[in-house]
């Protein structure tokens, strides 16, 4: 019985020390401060569609409780939720398209509110390609403006996930700046997307340094090294998103960055076929950085 105590307090410390130490944001040293990385649902889209209780199954499997769920794949929110509770899951932030901000609002809260999400967040706007232009950003400003002031009402927050195309030049800035700084910061935040940061050019750990306060979310995927970046079309080969830790981004930089923003969740996505094998590498990659 002894022994047995022992083990339990010994488990119970680590467990304190664990959390204190994943939880702490001092920002001291070189010290990285990361939580449990949770996934984003398009990751496992082939296998959603195939089977919703039992890809929740496998994900929670890989050790991971937390999602961001761009669809619901045929299920209501209300069944969704129901299944996420069986297994002591959550839904931490829930992605619609744009149109729905406009036209479906109210629709929009009901369903994030029932999974129990915090974040609605939009991945894209509609524009004409190839150019993204400064009348594409106006009209995303006026309707976050809108759509986030309507769900603060209602306990939730919005956020905007940037896709690449809005670092078009602005001046000495891009239009992403633009709309940054043309949004209320009480009710539009933004996830930061690393892989679509970096295909355009831009520089995650800048970009965090530039607006601490704005970001509030995070997919974390990997370019393929040799790709050469600066693309603003806001598409690239599914091929060039590789394993966490194997491609061009400095995760350790990144997340020392990070841990100085506002950022709450943050979640692994990956575009390419073999999820099984790279999520968990992934995720044990962001867990195996020095603490």
């Amino acid at each position: 019985m002894q022994l047995k105590n022992l083990f339990r307090t010994i488990i119970m410390a680590t467990a304190f020390l664990a959390a204190f130490f994943t939880s702490s944001c001092s920002g001291a040293g070189n010290e990285v401060f990361l939580p449990d990385p949770g996934v984003v649902s398009y990751t496992f889209r082939n296998q959603f569609s195939e089977d919703v209780p039992g890809t929740l199954d496998i994900i929670k499997d890989m050790g991971i409780t937390n999602i961001e769920f761009s669809s619901l794949f045929g299920k209501t929110a209300t069944e969704m939720r129901a299944l996420l509770d069986e297994r002591g899951m959550i839904c931490t932030s829930y992605g619609v398209g744009y149109n729905r901000i406009v036209d479906d609002l109210d629709a929009v809260a009901e369903e994030a509110e029932i999974l129990g999400a915090k974040y609605v967040r939009v991945a894209s706007i509609p524009f004409e390609r190839p150019e993204f232009t400064i009348d594409d950003a106006r009209m995303a400003v006026e309707d976050f403006n809108r759509a986030g002031k309507f769900l603060d009402e209602k306990g939730l927050h919005f956020c905007y996930h940037n896709h690449g195309f809005e670092f078009w030049p602005w001046g000495e800035e891009t239009l992403f700046d633009y709309i940054v700084q043309n949004t209320d910061p009480r009710y539009v935040s933004f996830e930061m997307d690393i892989l679509w940061t970096v295909v355009p050019g831009q520089d995650p750990v800048e970009l965090l340094e530039r607006y601490p306060e704005r970001f509030r979310l995070m997919h974390m995927k990997d370019l393929r090294k040799g790709v050469e970046v600066g693309d603003l079309s806001g598409r690239t080969p599914s091929e060039n998103d590789v394993v966490l830790g194997t491609g061009q981004v400095d995760y350790p930089e990144v997340l020392r960055a990070a841990q100085n923003t506002n950022i709450e969740y943050y979640y692994i996505e990956y575009e390419r076929e073999n999820v099984m094998e790279a999520v968990p590498q992934s995720r044990e990659y962001i867990m195996s950085i020095k603490k």
